[in-house]
C-alpha cells in the first residue's frame, strides 16, 4: 500500500527496518525523501576507515578471500553493509569487486572466510538460495532469456509458484489465483520501469538499457530486502541514464538496502549514501561520497603515484627508470 502522505517522517530507525511494501512507490523522483535523511543519520557517527563497524549492518563479512592460482583476487577482512542505504563499492578494474559480488551471492565459493545476511550464514549457500533469502542481485551483461517474452521474464523471478510442482501442475485450481497475482505484479512493475508497451516482445528486442531496466524490475519480483546491481550503468543509452539512477534512488525509499558497483563517480556521488573502496582485492577506504574522493587512498588507487604532480614536474628520465626497475623486478 502506498504510504500516508499526511503521516510523519519516519526516525532513522523506524525508516531503516520498515519492511519495502510499506514505502513510496517505484518510480517516484524523491531523491531527498524520509528515508535519505535517515540514511544519513544513520550514518553520521560511523567512523571513515576500512571495515568500519555499522549501527544496523544486514551484510557482514569476515576475512573472504579467493584466490586463482597464485593471485588473491580478494582478500576483504571485514566489511559491514548499513541496513537501508545505497552502498557503492568502487575501485579501479581489476580491484576484485565482481569476484566480490559472486561470493557473497552464491555464483562463486571463497577459499577462506564466512558472511551473514540478517545474521543467518551465507557460506556454502548456493546462488537460488541466496536469492530466496531476500537477497538479489544483477549482472554486468544481462541475463535475460531473449526468446522469452518481456512478461515471461518477468514471472520467472516469482518464487514459491504452486504450479511448479508435476503433481500439482495437473490441476490448475491450485496455483492459477497464484499465477494471476504474480501475473498482476509484473505488469504493475513493468508499467512503472515504463516497459509495459513491451510485455509481449521478445526480451531479445531491448535495447542495453531496456534490458537493465527488465533485470532490475525481475529482481524486485522477489519483493527482496537487498539487492546488488553490477554496473548498472554499463552500455546504456545516455536518454536512460537518468530513469535508472531515479530507480536505483526508489530502492531505497522502499526500505530496501542497495550494494552497486559503479566506475562513473558522477553517479556514485549523485545516488550512494557511503562508498566502499577496493584496490588489489582489498578495502582501502570508507566513507561518504565526497570524504572517499578526496582520499589520497583511493587517489592512489585510481591514479597511481604521481596524481599530485603536473606533467610539466615529473623527471622524465626518473620515471622512466622507475618503470624499467619494476618491469626489471617482474622478469626476475
Amino acid at each position: 500500500m502506498p504510504a500516508d502522505e499526511n503521516a510523519p517522517a519516519p526516525g532513522p530507525e523506524a525508516a531503516a527496518q520498515s519492511d519495502a511494501h510499506g514505502a513510496t512507490a517505484i518510480g517516484t523522483d524523491d531523491a531527498a525523501g524520509p528515508r535519505k535523511l535517515a540514511a544519513t543519520l544513520a550514518l553520521a557517527d560511523v567512523p571513515r576507515v576500512p571495515g568500519a563497524p555499522k549501527p544496523d549492518p544486514v551484510l557482514v563479512a569476515d576475512g573472504v578471500v579467493r584466490r586463482f592460482g597464485g593471485l588473491t583476487a580478494v582478500d576483504v577482512e571485514h566489511v559491514e553493509i548499513q541496513r537501508g542505504v545505497i552502498t557503492a563499492l568502487i575501485g579501479p578494474n581489476g580491484a576484485g569487486k565482481t569476484t566480490f559480488f559472486n561470493l557473497l551471492t552464491g555464483f562463486d565459493r571463497p577459499d577462506e572466510g564466512s558472511w551473514t545476511f540478517e545474521g543467518s550464514s551465507l557460506a556454502r549457500v548456493p546462488a537460488h538460495r541466496v536469492a530466496r533469502r531476500g537477497m538479489v542481485r544483477t549482472f554486468q551483461l544481462t541475463k535475460a532469456l531473449s526468446r522469452l517474452s518481456v512478461l515471461q521474464n518477468m514471472l520467472l523471478g516469482a518464487t514459491g509458484q504452486r504450479g511448479e510442482s508435476l503433481l500439482r501442475a495437473v490441476l490448475p485450481t491450485l496455483w492459477r489465483r497464484q499465477e494471476e497475482a504474480n501475473t498482476q505484479r509484473a505488469h504493475e512493475l513493468l508499467r512503472r520501469f515504463k516497459l509495459d508497451a513491451k510485455a509481449s516482445d521478445f526480451a531479445g528486442s531491448l535495447s542495453g538499457g531496456q534490458r537493465k531496466l527488465l533485470e532490475m524490475a525481475r529482481a524486485l519480483m522477489m519483493e527482496p530486502r537487498m539487492v546488488m546491481l553490477d554496473e548498472p550503468m554499463a552500455g546504456v543509452n545516455p536518454a536512460l541514464t537518468q530513469s535508472l539512477l531515479s530507480h536505483v534512488k526508489d530502492l531505497r525509499e522502499q526500505g530496501m538496502t542497495v550494494l552497486f558497483v559503479e566506475h562513473d563517480m558522477d553517479m556514485v556521488r549523485d545516488i550512494s549514501d557511503w562508498v566502499i573502496v577496493m584496490a588489489q582485492g582489498r578495502v582501502v577506504a570508507e566513507g561518504p561520497p565526497e570524504a572517499v574522493m578526496a582520499d589520497p587512498a583511493v587517489i592512489d588507487a585510481y591514479l597511481g603515484g604521481h596524481h599530485d604532480a603536473s606533467l610539466a614536474d615529473l623527471d622524465e628520465t626518473a620515471v622512466e627508470a622507475e618503470v624499467d626497475a619494476e618491469i626489471e623486478k617482474e622478469h626476475r
